[in-house]
């Protein structure tokens, strides 16, 4: 590895990237063209450690006039002017709270630091006021309109969004602090926000009804994360680095990065972009992990996972219109618009026919990510389950599929229990989580001419067709596989193909006896 190589891991300040030689992959075309040609009041959506953050300090360094952080960038080239505009940023990516009392103080805090950098003395208690008087305050004493960069402004919002009461109470001093900015529109040049998800859906800038989404905009779609072409260009060295430790060609390495990080989309025509985070992880550590998940599993996605009661098959393809990313968050009726916005699912095509986008996991880390947030949901002890899990996929490997369910039965007897299994779906949805984490292909309740089978997966260049029976017997499940004729649904599948009943006991807690065919 090259040591003089820099990866800004964890880094979001533009300005230290640029002055310490940190790789910074140039988006600054895409930011002129923001400033330039998008509406005064701009809001972009896009998921958790996906650049926003660092998009937000870039703009608060042009617009502060730094052409300096800027030399040798496609800005710098395209930007004659170089204006210096009274710049103020406000973060809520720290605030972790879920007391509406802290949010205040953190908001109070963040305007004390804004006063003191402009030199401003106020006394309102109102946020509010506060705002608006140093907004005031910069506009009369800079003689240049003011620039109002908000960056997540949902955060507090998110980590409540299970909980009616609380999630009002803290929008209401969220709206409290923004809701003088229409007022302030004169003095104001440019106002951008960012978040996970979409602004309508929290009311919070109700009176702020001029904002441009540009979320799911042509124009804007790479504007966060990093494309195949920006890849190949700017990290070229990561790729060669890569390549040289695993011994594969880079076509190789290319293909392995795209398995892992890539197929994030925004918008009918995006290019398919990688998670920025994860790829310059992988390339800082040349390992392929899902750095993603393993910076943390965000709170509100497992709560509103529990309350609308997903089964982990159902997160995967689906069809959903644009509108539906508009319902407000107390009208959720399923978990979809989340799951989107928060990069858990994205944009794989559109149809033209019903006018609705078609939806699917991104990615290989995003897909292991999910199941192992899952997992805790059936299993309790998730050390072990993984490594009973590594048994069970060299099992496969080796052609020895026996010995891997005698595994999994022993593991399941021994472990306690999260949830209810008397019923046979528990089990069902256990397997799909287990196979998932393996790598393998899955689908549970898959159609065919006679039926539904359990479930089907590839694996290992093998084709599993599974069958679940509860109380019951192995000799039952392979018998309808087989009487149902579900095999035929797959004849033109290239895998050869085995057949597997498994029964489970509830008294047991664990799988009784299987047969493979």
């Amino acid at each position: 590895m090259d040591n003089r190589i820099r990866y800004p891991i964890g880094i979001q300040t533009f300005s230290e990237i640029r002055e310490k030689g940190y790789v910074y992959v140039d988006k600054t075309e895409s930011i002129y063209n923001l400033v330039k040609y998008s509406a005064k009041y701009s809001f972009l959506s896009r998921p958790r450690r996906f650049g926003k953050s660092l998009l937000v300090s870039t703009l608060k360094a042009y617009f502060e006039g730094r052409r300096d952080l800027f030399k040798g960038l496609i800005i710098d080239q395209l930007e004659k002017e170089w204006i210096s505009y009274p710049v103020l940023l406000i973060s809520l990516a720290g605030f972790k709270s879920e007391s509406e009392e802290q949010l205040r103080e953190y908001l109070n805090h963040s305007l004390d630091d804004l006063y003191k950098d402009f030199g401003f003395v106020g006394s309102s208690i109102n946020l509010g006021v506060r705002l608006k008087s140093l907004i005031r305050h910069c506009y009369d004493t800079m003689g240049r309109q003011v620039v109002v960069l908000i960056d997540e402004y949902d955060k507090p919002i998110l980590n409540v969004v299970h909980d009616d009461v609380l999630r009002n109470k803290l929008r209401n001093v969220m709206s409290e602090l923004y809701a003088p900015l229409k007022d302030c529109d004169p003095m104001l040049n440019f106002v951008f926000i960012t978040g996970i998800t979409k602004f309508s859906q929290m009311s919070i800038f109700s009176e702020l009804n001029n904002i441009s989404n540009i979320s799911m905009l042509d124009d804007y779609a790479s504007i966060c994360g990093i494309t195949l072409d920006e890849m190949e260009a700017q990290l070229h060295f990561g790729i060669e680095s890569l390549a040289q430790k695993f011994n594969i060609s880079l076509p190789e390495t290319i293909k392995k990065l795209r398995y892992y990080y890539d197929g994030y989309s925004f918008c009918e025509d995006s290019p398919e972009i990688f998670n920025p985070y994860s790829l310059i992880s992988c390339m800082q550590n040349r390992k392929f992990d899902p750095y993603w998940f393993e910076s943390g599993t965000p709170n509100y996605l497992v709560n509103m996972l529990r309350k609308f009661k997903v089964a982990p098959s159902k997160i995967g393809r689906c069809y959903a219109s644009v509108s539906e990313f508009d319902i407000p968050t107390e009208n959720f009726t399923n978990i979809v618009p989340l799951l989107y916005q928060s990069g858990y699912l994205t944009i794989k095509g559109y149809d033209p026919l019903t006018e609705q986008f078609i939806l699917d996991i991104p990615n290989h880390e995003v897909r292991i990510g999910l199941m192992r947030t899952l997992l805790p949901n059936y299993v309790q002890d998730t050390l072990s389950a993984s490594n009973v899990m590594a048994h069970l996929v060299r099992s496969i490997y080796a052609g020895d599929i026996s010995s891997g369910l005698a595994n999994l039965k022993l593991f399941f007897k021994e472990i306690p229990y999260c949830v209810n299994t008397n019923y046979e779906g528990h089990w069902q949805q256990m397997l799909y989580v287990v196979f998932s984490l393996l790598g393998a292909w899955a689908d549970v309740e898959v159609h065919t001419a006679h039926g539904r089978v359990d479930l089907a997966m590839i694996l290992a260049g093998k084709l599993f067709l599974i069958e679940v029976k509860l109380n019951g017997t192995a000799h039952q499940a392979l018998e309808q596989i087989n009487i149902k004729q579900y095999s035929n649904r797959f004849q033109r599948c290239p895998y050869p193909l085995f057949k597997i009943g498994i029964n489970f006991s509830t008294d047991q807690h664990t799988i009784m006896d299987w047969i493979i065919q």
